[in-house]
């Protein structure tokens, strides 16, 4: 049985993996290893995750970025499903149940709670954080608050001019 590195209080663990993240970026400004590494990472320490990664914005819709999980879904348009639905309200989305959630997108049918965290660049948003579990309400309000702050670091240590891709 592999042991769990992680913390059951949510406060150590997150505590813990946002360190992680800083030591990873650090001296790293590329986008794409740090948001490689950043999924890699929070795919090893969230339980009952099924699928954790990004999306980028390219024009109007959402392209697939780094990930950790089954295949996904390479396009989301703006607006649509929990990812396009963060962008077009650059908010946090926290879906307790994505079968009760208008347009969602089944990129994996196992998948039964969502959350989505906007990344931002100079308040206008530039991808999305989206984390699926097959568990209902997986994740909460900790959660978000949290993930919002894993999500500030990685805004804040990466040269996004290099990655945003132009508008179509």
């Amino acid at each position: 049985m592999e042991e769990y590195l992680y913390s059951d209080d949510k406060k150590e663990m997150y505590a813990l993996l946002k360190e992680q993240l800083k030591a990873l970026l650090e001296g790293e400004r590329h986008v794409l290893p740090n948001l490689s590494n950043a999924s890699a990472l929070l795919n090893g320490a969230l339980r009952s995750i099924n699928w954790v990664g990004f999306y980028l914005r390219y024009g109007e819709e959402l392209l697939l970025g780094p990930f950790q999980g089954k295949p996904a879904c390479v396009h989301i348009a703006w607006g649509k499903g929990v990812c396009g639905t963060a962008c077009a309200r650059n908010a946090t989305q926290l879906v307790k149940d994505v079968h009760q959630f208008p347009g969602h997108i089944a990129c994996d049918c196992a998948s039964r709670s969502e959350i989505v965290i906007p990344l931002r660049r100079e308040g206008k948003v530039i991808g999305v954080l989206d984390i699926d579990s097959p568990i209902l309400n997986r994740f909460d309000e900790k959660d978000a608050h949290e993930l919002e702050e894993f999500a500030r670091i990685l805004e804040e240590s990466c040269d996004w001019d290099e990655c945003v891709l132009p508008d179509r």
